[in-house]
């Protein structure tokens, strides 16, 4: 069908992507293309810029949760819920955007959710500690602001490039993800100390989200067609979709959201990397919202920090992690999207099998860090750096996957239950999970300073115990990547 209505098109429109290339010729048409993707790359940069505050946001209760936990009196239960009521608010409207970024305008879902969740942001800097449950309310509206952005973004960039340059593009856009987090911590421990107010942290990324949004409304086009030869051939113009009435060639049926779950359902590719994806947001979220105050616990228990029994305290820890992550996450995801690249030609199932690998190790990595933080720091230190970069290794990698075995129509909607899912049974629950086990432990003992790591610390070995489970979900994805790719592409 598509081969036919091809034969009816302009020869500038018949061809795509590399094939585009060879064909189209002549000073016109080499201008018209160039032009086009500059603006595709300035599009991409946006898009990583406004990822890039996302996260900063994301991290930046985290990067000051001691002081936040001393303010508002809360324990490790509580304190861990608060991350907990922003992931579920998160995960909760993913569907929902993925629903409406199939359907609708996506630069103006876009922009509403950065104006939202700035706005939303600020506001939370001025509340009083009378009123802890206002915080936990205006985070779990961020989230929800999150989740409009973090849905619909990596589609138009998907949307925007061919397969070869989409992995290397997509890879820059999670790049984002790790230094964006690894920024939140050292944005809210620098204003912390140069303030000695942590409420200041949550006023500089509103003003950088007021700048992300004069960016997306000047920058981005109003709208972006879907990479496909067989979609764009039945939407380039009007004059198409007449001539796709003709007998013998068909239109592409709409479907309904349940039909495309129920289709997805069945994608046992995408089932499975869904799962891997999960067992990491598990182990990522407990590590982003505890690292730093179990690091702090482990100093306090060995005597080479005292106990902060002030609003603002020693904050260093949060800086560590954070460069830690902003360069483990930069390594991590160019080294794993090089890695797929290069394995591809080798092997077809690299992708699902280089992500089980790196899960294994980050797993023996974070365990052999959480033995070592009762009497060596800095090795500490070391492992959780090495757990962190392997982690990093497959943000890139797990979304290609997506994007590769799901068509394009249903992509929006899946990457959305992907959030969905892996927010529900991963990091929605672990930064609350391993504070009530902390608090359990420390239930009947004596407390102190030395009970007070040791129950931060046996909890964390959970999750240790599901990165392996993570890489078993992965290696499951190998057996039927194959045959969903094929699929997909037909």
């Amino acid at each position: 069908e598509n081969t036919g209505l091809q034969s009816q098109l302009p020869l500038e429109e018949r061809n795509y992507g590399a094939t585009a290339a060879q064909v189209r010729q002549g000073p016109l048409v080499s201008v018209s293309r160039n032009g086009s993707m500059k603006r595709d790359y300035v599009t991409a940069a946006v898009l990583c810029y406004v990822n890039l505050i996302n996260f900063m946001d994301w991290f930046i209760v985290p990067g000051i949760l001691l002081d936040i936990q001393g303010y508002f009196k809360l324990s490790d239960g509580d304190t861990g819920l608060l991350q907990t009521v922003f992931i579920l608010c998160y995960m909760l409207a993913a569907p929902i955007f993925g629903y409406l970024g199939d359907r609708y305008n996506r630069k103006i879902i876009l922009g509403a959710g950065v104006f939202f969740w700035s706005a939303v942001t600020l506001g939370s800097s001025f509340i009083s500690e009378w009123y802890y449950w206002i915080f936990f309310l205006s985070r779990g509206l961020v989230g929800i602001g999150t989740a409009s952005y973090s849905t619909i973004a990596p589609t138009i960039i998907a949307d925007l490039f061919e397969e070869g340059k989409r992995t290397t593009m997509l890879s820059i856009f999670y790049i984002f993800i790790p230094v964006g987090s690894g920024l939140g911590y050292v944005l809210a421990a620098g204003m912390a100390d140069v303030t000695d107010d942590w409420h200041w942290a949550f006023r500089i990324t509103p003003c950088m989200g007021g700048l992300a949004l004069v960016l997306l409304i000047l920058l981005v086009p109003h709208r972006t067609q879907r990479r496909t030869a067989a979609h764009r051939a039945l939407s380039i113009s009007g004059t198409i979709r007449v001539k796709a009435e003709k007998p013998g060639v068909q239109r592409t049926a709409k479907t309904t959201w349940c039909q495309d779950v129920a289709s997805l359902a069945k994608n046992w590719s995408f089932v499975w990397s869904s799962l891997g994806l999960t067992a990491m947001a598990f182990v990522t979220g407990a590590l982003g919202t505890w690292v730093p105050l179990f690091l702090y616990r482990a100093e306090v228990a060995q005597g080479t920090e005292p106990p902060c029994l002030q609003e603002s305290c020693n904050s260093s820890n949060s800086l560590i992690f954070g460069g830690i992550t902003i360069g483990t996450g930069i390594l991590g995801v160019t080294a794993g999207a090089e890695a797929a690249r290069r394995l591809r030609k080798i092997n077809s199932k690299a992708d699902p099998l280089i992500c089980a690998t790196s899960m294994f190790i980050s797993a023996l990595c974070l365990y052999v860090a959480l033995v070592m933080a009762q009497t060596n720091i800095i090795s500490t230190f070391i492992f959780v750096a090495f757990g962190e970069l392997f982690l990093s290794v497959n943000w890139a990698v797990v979304t290609d996957i997506l994007l590769y075995v799901v068509t394009p129509r249903r992509q929006s909607t899946a990457l959305a239950l992907q959030i969905l899912v892996s927010h529900l049974l991963g990091d929605a629950g672990s930064p609350y999970l391993i504070g009530t086990i902390s608090n359990a432990i420390q239930a009947n003992k004596v407390p102190s300073a030395q009970w007070s790591f040791w129950s931060m610390q046996y909890s964390f070995i959970l999750c240790a115990f599901v990165g392996v489970l993570g890489g078993g979900f992965f290696l499951l994805t190998s057996f039927y990547i194959e045959e969903d790719r094929k699929e997909a592409e037909q």
